[in-house]
């Protein structure tokens, strides 16, 4: 049975850092895709980085020179550095995992989300 479990969430102030990290158990996520969607307060779901198994990476535009995500194979574990937070930002926070290794754009398991708040 997989389980994606997220860590890392919190508040923050505008310009500030956080670390996501989400820990996987259940198969052997080293073949599969790997990410992070966010939704925020009445809006619908958004990708917001993806890594592949083979290390390839892409990100909203919105995201792009702020935020890095990175896996670490022998530990099944995604994380999404995240810096310079801006309160558009504020969002809960979704790890994915895709069986295409490539990235197919949807999904196969979803984390149960860790709230991202960014303030002034």
């Amino acid at each position: 049975q997989v389980q994606l479990v997220e860590s890392g969430g919190g508040l923050v102030q505008i310009g500030g850092s956080l670390r996501l990290t989400c820990a996987a158990s259940g198969d052997n996520f080293s073949n599969y895709a790997m990410g992070w969607w966010r939704q925020a307060p009445g809006k619908e779901r958004e990708e917001v980085a993806i890594i592949t198994s083979g290390g390839t990476t892409r990100y909203a535009d919105s995201v792009k020179d702020r935020f890095t995500i990175s896996r670490d194979n022998a530990k099944n574990t995604v994380d999404l550095q995240m810096n310079s937070l801006k309160p558009e930002d504020t969002a809960v926070y979704y790890c994915i995992v895709d069986h295409y290794r490539n990235y197919d754009g949807e999904p196969d398991y979803w984390g149960q989300g860790t709230q991202v708040t960014v303030s002034s």
